[in-house]
């Protein structure tokens, strides 16, 4: 009886250690990392560190770029991230998604079907369709986001409003018209100018009288001759 029980609970402890060995090689599976390789072009680091061309980058990185520099990232069947001049990137991914912070700059994304990019700025978050690829823009402004959709399309989150933004399209999410920020060249992201008021009624009263003098100074008689004025009498 005893040695049945001794036999017993061997099996049963084999069978134990045969669950562990299969559950933790699929947990290892699992958590495998995804990495990435960076192309740079100038001045680029990546945690704070010069980086060069193909190496490696994990998830979970910065990437700065200088200005007059460029970096891109392939990150294989997920797809690319290209970050242009003077932009200030925090990059996470994992086997089928992108989550990307955007403090400064501009980067472009590229995905492929099935993978959900999600872009964070201060002024809102980005959605990528994960049904089908997708290219957009994401731009940081002094005031505000731009996002340009090239391909798929994208959902502009604010706050609690959604804005989806197709394939040949843009659109801009934050406050046009703080103050502080150099002016945006790109068209119609500017604040309006304001016309009224009395500084512009005072220019434009100036410009009136300005050339009332300017013709009244020349003296026509009723033939159609001019009369020139001589300084001397």
């Amino acid at each position: 009886m005893l040695a049945k029980d001794c036999l017993r609970k061997l099996v049963a402890s084999f069978a134990a250690i045969a669950v562990f060995c299969v559950s933790s090689s699929i947990a290892l599976a699992g958590t495998k990392d995804v990495t990435g390789e960076i192309t740079v072009t100038g001045q680029v680091s990546v945690n704070g560190q010069n980086a060069v061309s193909n190496s490696t980058i994990v998830s979970g990185s910065t990437v700065v770029t200088g200005a007059g520099s460029s970096a891109i990232i392939s990150l294989g069947k997920l797809g690319r991230i290209e970050v242009l001049a003077d932009s200030n990137i925090v990059l996470n991914f994992a086997d089928d998604n992108i989550v990307a912070i955007v403090s400064a700059g501009k980067s472009r994304f590229a995905t492929a079907p099935g993978v959900a990019a999600t872009v964070t700025t201060k002024d809102t978050t980005v959605l990528a369709d994960s049904t089908q690829a997708d290219n957009f823009l994401v731009e940081v402004e002094c005031s505000h986001t731009h996002v340009d959709t090239t391909a798929g399309v994208v959902t502009m989150r604010e706050g609690t409003a959604d804005k989806q933004v197709a394939a040949g399209t843009s659109a801009s999410a934050g406050n046009l018209a703080q103050t502080g920020c150099k002016p945006c060249l790109r068209p119609n992201s500017a604040p309006p100018v304001p016309i009224g008021g009395w500084p512009w009624l005072i220019l434009i009263a100036a410009g009136v009288a300005g050339a009332v003098v300017f013709f009244g100074g020349n003296d026509s008689e009723p033939g159609g001759g001019t009369v020139v004025v001589s300084p001397i009498r």
